[in-house]
Order: C-alpha cells, then structure tokens, then sequence
C-alpha cells in the first residue's frame, strides 16, 4: 500500500510535511516526496488531506464495558475482591463490542484497557488494537500496567468489606506488596528447591512483575492528596508508577515535576459527580505540559465515547494547550505510557502502518475521518 500526497503530521515533527507513505507486511517502510509506486502496489491518494498517526488512548475500558448493554455488559470491576491483583484485564476484553468499530472510525487504533477503579488492586491493563475477532490476535503488549485506585471510589465500594478510608485504601496497598516482596524473596531463596518454595499465590506472582519494575502501577487519583499517596507509596516500594485522571494535578505541579512520572488526564468532558472531581477543568492537560511533564489525554471510555478523542485534545486546546503539545497527547505520549512507543505513536519507518486520514484538524468537532489504516490495510473508509 502506498499513501500519496498527504500532508503529514508525524507527531515528530512540529510542522507538517507533504509526503508519501508506504506500508508492506503491517509497517511503515519509507516516507519521502514523490515516492514512485512499485509494481503491484495498491494506492490510495490522500490529495492534500490530513495524516496522521492512528490515535492513542492510555486509559480506556473499551471492550469491557459493552455498548448497549447495560449491566448485564458490565466486565471490568470485580466486586467481590478488594485485592483483585490476578486479575487479567484481557479475559473480559470483547472484541465484538459494538463501541470499537466507533472508536476505529474516530481514528484511535490503539488502547490501554483494563479494569476499573473499584478495588485497591483490580488486575492488569493490556495495549490493544481496535479491530479484529479475537483479542489474542489483537494485542500489542500484555501485561502494560497493573491497576491501582485511590479515593473515593475504593471506599465506596469496600466501604461495608473494610475500606471506608483513605488511610485504609493505602495500607491495604502496602499489606500487598509488603507480602509480595516477601513472597518473591523466599521464592528467589529456595530456587530450585521446590521444598522450600512458598506454596502458590496468584495474587503473589501477578504483583511480581510490579515489584520487578517489569511493568509500572497504573495508579487512579484524581485529588491531589491521592496523587501525592500514589507517589509515596511507590517510592516507599522502589516501584514505577503511571498516575491516571490526574484532576487536581495542575494545584501540584512542582510536586509532579519531582516526580516525573507519565501522567493520563481525564475524562474532563464530563460532569462533575463526585467531590475529588470539583476542581476539573481542561486547563489541566496544557498547565502540566508547560511544565514539561509528559500528558496523554485520556477519555476512560465508556465515560466519554473512545472516538471523540481527539475533540478532547481539542478542547484542551481551546484551553490553552499548544496544539502540537495536544496532539502529542493523544499519540506518542500514552504510546510511551503503555510501553508500546516502539510500535505506534507515530508516522516513522519501522511502526506499525497505523495512519488516519483526515479532512480536517481531527481536533476541531467538523472534522471527518476519510479513512484509516491499521497494521498496514484499509480497514476503515468513510462513504459518500
């Protein structure tokens, strides 16, 4: 496949570029002007329109909470487990939800899903395209994160099981990396020694990869008491950590400049319905990347349908974003959040052919998505 004459905004560079764009076996094998068609090789021209990387989200529940239906659709909390750490965020992933080919038709081709927020730990979150029949054919990384929460969400679920605090919220967390590290060791110590291995914990081997730094704590917190607990307790724990929501972070930017860790803002479109959300506003997003922190804009779909996106990144920018900063937001920064920065993200020789085209400033609410390629095919074109 060959995409001519787009005008390309690689999400490398600030300025956009007319060029062409080939993809053979799934990836982007040469960008230049007036590259010349090879024998037998399909075309698609752009003339003129808008390319860009396919869109990333690094906080998503797509796939788990099915479109449609109601309850009875509901996958991505267990609430039956405060600690729900073994928890595999892919074995409730439904590829045929209804709401992924919407995302696939606003341009986002790639998600970090995963469990919700009710538990202290709810399991692990996975990097994921939006089109295909099975999520083992489908992934582009599992595990990318292991899911932790914060504030009101933990002590509303648990608080008749135990957990009616936040200070109550953070032990829990700490009683299970504590026992994980102590599990790890004894089972380092024993090696080979089958005899003295510690007896099976699922729990125990899911926080293994955490206390590693195989893979970070994907830490929900939206008030900035939460955010700075987060921060502590991984820390405290030498762990890697990504923070998520993020609502009260522009009250605390020199405490996230000293920690410097990813940050998923959102979902800002949206009511404020509970007390930790009363401070938000789309001013955060370009406050924090002003501050040169590293910000992917987040919808939490379903709590803001996965393909408007890039109309969050754009009301971020009537905020005061810097567009390139937005659209940055939306690609290459939640693709180095997930880990996956290596595959998508951006227009580059050696990615993934995940591209968009565009009529438009996917940012601004008027813009049509003309087609999109995912792994190198059309698997998206808009009709007439």
């Amino acid at each position: 496949m060959l995409l001519k004459n787009g005008n390309i905004h690689d999400a490398v560079n600030r300025d956009a570029y007319i060029g062409d764009i080939r993809l053979e076996n799934g990836k982007i094998v040469e960008i230049g002007t007036q590259l010349e068609p090879l024998e037998g090789e399909e075309i698609y021209d752009a003339g003129g329109a808008q390319v860009y990387p396919g869109f990333v989200d690094a906080h998503s529940h797509l796939g788990l909470d099915n479109y449609g239906m109601g309850f009875e659709g509901h996958d991505y909390n267990e609430m039956g487990d405060m600690v729900a750490c073994q928890l595999r965020g892919i074995d409730s992933f439904y590829p045929q939800d209804k709401a992924i080919p919407m995302a696939l038709s606003g341009g986002v081709t790639t998600v970090g899903v995963g469990p919700g927020s009710a538990n202290v730990l709810g399991g692990t979150f996975f990097a994921v395209k939006t089109f295909g029949n099975c999520v083992d054919d489908m992934i582009v990384r599992d595990p990318v994160a292991m899911k932790c929460a914060f504030g009101e969400n933990p002590k509303r679920c648990y608080k008749d099981k135990g957990d009616s605090a936040r200070m109550t919220t953070a032990a829990k967390l700490r009683e299970m990396l504590f026992a994980a590290k102590d599990y790890l060791a004894r089972k380092e110590l024993a090696g080979e020694d089958l005899r003295s291995r510690p007896k099976y914990d699922m729990k125990m081997e899911a926080l293994i990869p955490v206390l590693k730094g195989e893979i970070p704590l994907k830490a929900h917190a939206h008030r900035a008491d939460d955010i700075c607990t987060a921060i502590r307790i991984a820390k405290e724990f030498g762990v890697r950590l990504t923070l998520e929501h993020v609502t009260e972070g522009h009250l605390i930017v020199e405490e996230l400049k000293r920690a410097n860790v990813p940050l998923a803002v959102g979902p800002t479109l949206t009511n404020a319905s509970k007390i930790e959300l009363v401070n938000k506003t789309f001013d955060t997003p370009g406050i924090l990347a002003r501050a040169g922190l590293q910000v992917s804009i987040i919808t939490d779909a379903p709590v803001i349908p996965e393909q408007y996106l890039p109309l969050c990144a754009g009301l971020a920018v009537k905020a005061g974003m810097d567009p390139f900063d937005a659209l940055k937001a939306i690609t290459i920064n939640p693709a180095r959040h997930l880990g996956v920065e290596d595959r998508v993200g951006s227009l580059e020789v050696g990615k993934d052919g995940d591209v968009v085209v565009a009529d438009g400033d996917p940012m601004e609410s008027s813009t049509k998505v003309l087609a999109v390629f995912l792994d190198g095919k059309k698997v998206f074109e808009r009709g007439n």
